[in-house]
């Protein structure tokens, strides 16, 4: 029989997507008020690798990614998608954009041998949590190769600038494991 045991905490990250600025920013903004300091913020990237948020975001769509400082449980995933899920329909409420989406938020967390995402959709390579919300191990680590990517992961996280800063995140976390044990 397996020991039961606590799981090394993980770095809380949401991606922000949406063609406005603004969206952006209220999201970064959102996140550090609720969740406190932010340890990484990525540059906003061109998301054009599928046109399959179009019709419902518009063009010209940016994808940004914030990662938190304080490392969390792990299990917090389901209630951060709880409220990810919240604060996009804030956002288009409180704003009057044309789109019937004019943000998305895509909540998950880094760990030193993988990026989880969480989802509200069932699919195969998809594990349901609780609540009415699944995970998906997105890319998986190795040292000798870095990031590797599943037969689903999605275009751009197999982008080789999205992994350059999965593997800041990375190194952070790593890091703040050798200053708790120094």
């Amino acid at each position: 029989m397996g020991t039961i045991s606590t799981p090394q905490p993980v770095l809380r990250l949401v991606a922000i997507v949406s063609r406005y600025d603004e969206a952006l920013a209220w999201s970064r903004e959102t996140i550090e008020t609720t969740f406190g300091p932010t340890a990484l913020v990525s540059d906003p990237f061109a998301f054009d690798d599928t046109d399959y948020y179009a019709r419902e975001m518009g063009e010209g769509l940016k994808k940004q990614f914030v990662v938190s400082a304080e490392p969390i449980d792990p299990g917090e995933l389901v209630r951060l998608k709880h409220a990810t899920n919240a604060w996009e329909t804030e956002y288009a409420e409180a704003n009057s954009h044309p789109e019937p989406r004019p943000l998305n938020l895509d909540p998950g967390y880094i760990s030193l041998s993988k990026l989880v995402l969480a989802s509200t959709k069932n699919h195969s390579h998809r594990i349901y949590l609780s609540q009415g919300i699944y995970a998906e191990v997105t890319l998986g680590y190795a040292r000798s190769t870095g990031w590797v990517a599943q037969q689903w992961t999605y275009p751009d996280y197999q982008r080789a600038d999205f992994q350059a800063f999965f593997t800041k995140c990375r190194d952070d976390l790593r890091q703040q494991f050798r200053d708790a044990k120094a």
